[in-house]
C-alpha cells in the first residue's frame, strides 16, 4: 500500500487566506501553524527550529514545502548514487516523487551557506514563486529541516549546456549540432526576455552562463539558478549592488561600478553565444594571454568577418547555410558584448534575430505557436494583444551594416555611424 505523505487543507488564518496548508503526516501534530513561511516572509526559513513545524504552506506561486521524510525517500536517503552535481553551497540529488515526478533536490547546510548562501536560498524562493515560463526551471518546493535548507526543482535529464559544450567527450555526449545550439540560444533569450520585460515584475539574473542553462531530453533549454537575481530598476536607471556573478561573463560597467541594469544579462548572453560558436570557455588559462579571454579574442575576429570560419567549433559541420547562420549569431554576440551598455540590444531584439534562424529547421508539428518570444501563456490577454499590435508592420530584419570592433583589449570603439544609441523591444518587433 502506497504511503501518504500528507494532506492539503485550507487555512483559517486571515493573513493567509487563499493559501493551502500541507499537514506533514509524519509529524506529531504539535507544530505552531502560525502561517509564517509565505513567499515574502522568511522568518520560518531562517529559524533552525522551523524544520519541526507540522504546517506547510503551498506558496502562492504553486511551490510547496515538502517534508524531509519525503525527500529522504525519493533520493534513497540522499544516496551517493543519486548525486547529480556539487556546488558551492551543497549537493544536488536526483529524486522521484510518489506521483512519478522526477526532481532535482539541492541540499544545503546553514553552516556551509553563511549569510550569502541564506540570501540566495531566500532569493530563489522569492523569485521562482513569482515567475513561471517554459524556459525557466520551475521550483517545485522547498524544505527547512533543522540547520538544513533544501530546494526541489524540476529534473532536467540532459544536464547543463556547459557539459555539452566542454565535457561532451568525458560524459559520452555527442557534440551539439548548430541546429541544437541556435535553438538553445533562442530558448535562453526567450526565458531572459520574460524575466526582463514580460513578467509582472522585472528581474535581472546576474549569473547567466552555460552551467546555469539546463537541458531536457528534447534538448530544449531552461535558465536556472536564481540565487543572485535582483529586481530591475524602473526605466533606464541602474541599481547599485554587491558584485556577484562569474568572471568572464561580467559586463565591464558592472565589474567596475557594481551597478546593474538588464544589460548585464545581455552581455553575459553574448558571451554564451561566443562559447556556442567556438566551443571555447569564456576564460581559459591554458591558452596564451592574447587568446585566454574569449570576448576580447572573438571581437578581434569580428573585425574581419572572413576570419569567422577559423573560430568556429571544429565539431560543427559548417555548410553554406550553417555558416550564414553562424555569421548572424556572431554579429549578435558582438552587439551584445558592446562595452557601453546603451549600445547593447535588449533580449527582445535577440529573440528577433534568433527566431528566423530556428524557423528554418522548425518541424511541421511544432509545439504551440510562438511569435518571436511572445508567450501568450505567460501574460494576460491585454498584454498579448498589445505585443501583437507592436509586431504589426515592423521588420524582423537584422543589422547588416558594418560593425567596427576595437583591436585593443581594453577599449571598444564609439558608436558606428547609423547605429542606435540604445535598443528597445520596439526596434526589432
Amino acid at each position: 500500500m502506497k504511503k501518504k505523505y500528507g494532506k492539503f487543507r485550507r487555512t483559517t488564518d486571515p493573513e493567509n487566506a487563499g493559501k493551502v496548508l500541507v499537514s506533514d503526516a509524519a509529524s506529531n501534530g504539535n507544530g505552531n501553524g502560525n502561517g509564517h513561511g509565505g513567499a515574502n516572509n522568511f522568518n520560518a526559513l531562517n529559524s533552525p527550529s522551523s524544520g519541526d513545524n507540522s504546517e506547510r504552506f503551498l506558496l502562492e506561486g504553486g511551490s510547496v514545502t515538502i517534508p524531509m521524510e519525503v525527500l529522504r525517500q525519493v533520493t534513497n536517503n540522499f544516496s551517493e548514487a543519486n548525486i547529480l552535481g556539487r556546488g558551492g553551497f551543497g549537493v544536488v540529488y536526483a529524486g522521484e516523487l510518489h506521483d512519478g515526478t522526477k526532481t532535482a533536490v539541492k541540499r544545503m547546510e546553514c553552516s556551509a551557506m553563511g549569510n550569502k548562501g541564506m540570501n540566495e536560498f531566500q532569493a530563489e524562493i522569492a523569485v521562482l514563486t513569482k515567475v513561471r515560463h517554459r524556459h525557466l526551471v520551475a521550483l517545485l518546493g522547498y524544505c527547512v529541516n533543522g540547520n538544513e535548507r533544501l530546494l526541489v526543482y524540476e529534473y532536467m535529464p540532459q544536464g547543463n549546456l556547459g557539459q555539452h559544450l566542454f565535457e561532451y567527450g568525458e560524459l559520452g555526449y555527442s557534440p551539439l549540432t548548430w541546429k541544437q545550439r541556435v535553438s538553445i540560444a533562442l530558448d535562453v533569450a526567450r526565458g531572459v526576455e520574460y524575466l526582463h520585460s514580460l513578467a509582472q515584475q522585472s528581474f535581472i539574473h546576474r549569473d547567466l552562463k552555460p552551467s546555469n542553462i539546463l537541458l531536457g531530453d528534447d534538448m530544449r533549454a531552461k535558465v536556472a539558478d536564481f540565487g543572485l537575481v535582483k529586481n530591475a530598476p524602473d526605466g533606464k536607471y541602474s541599481v547599485e549592488t554587491r558584485l556577484a556573478g562569474t568572471f568572464g561573463y561580467l559586463a565591464p560597467e558592472y565589474a567596475a561600478t557594481g551597478r546593474v541594469t538588464t544589460k548585464v544579462d545581455v552581455y553575459a548572453f553574448g558571451v554564451v553565444l561566443m562559447e556556442m560558436i567556438t566551443g571555447r570557455k569564456a576564460l581559459d588559462d591554458s591558452l596564451p594571454d592574447e587568446r585566454s579571454h574569449l570576448v576580447t579574442w572573438f571581437r578581434r575576429i569580428l573585425i574581419n568577418k572572413e576570419n569567422i570560419p577559423k573560430a568556429i567549433d571544429q565539431t560543427l559541420e559548417a555548410d553554406e547555410e550553417t555558416l550564414e547562420s553562424i555569421h548572424r549569431v556572431a554579429e549578435l554576440a558582438g552587439h551584445c558584448t558592446a562595452r557601453e551598455p546603451q549600445q547593447r540590444p535588449d533580449m527582445g531584439h535577440a529573440v528577433n534575430v534568433l527566431g528566423p534562424l530556428v524557423e528554418k529547421w522548425k518541424p511541421s508539428c511544432q509545439e504551440e505557436e510562438e511569435s518571436f518570444g511572445i508567450d501568450v501563456n505567460n501574460m494576460s490577454l491585454p498584454q498579448a494583444l498589445q505585443r501583437w499590435q507592436q509586431n504589426e508592420g515592423t521588420s524582423t530584419s537584422m543589422f547588416h551594416g558594418d560593425f567596427s570592433y576595437s583591436q585593443t583589449q581594453s577599449s571598444i570603439p564609439p558608436k558606428p555611424s547609423g547605429f542606435p544609441n540604445t535598443f528597445d523591444s520596439a526596434d526589432g518587433r
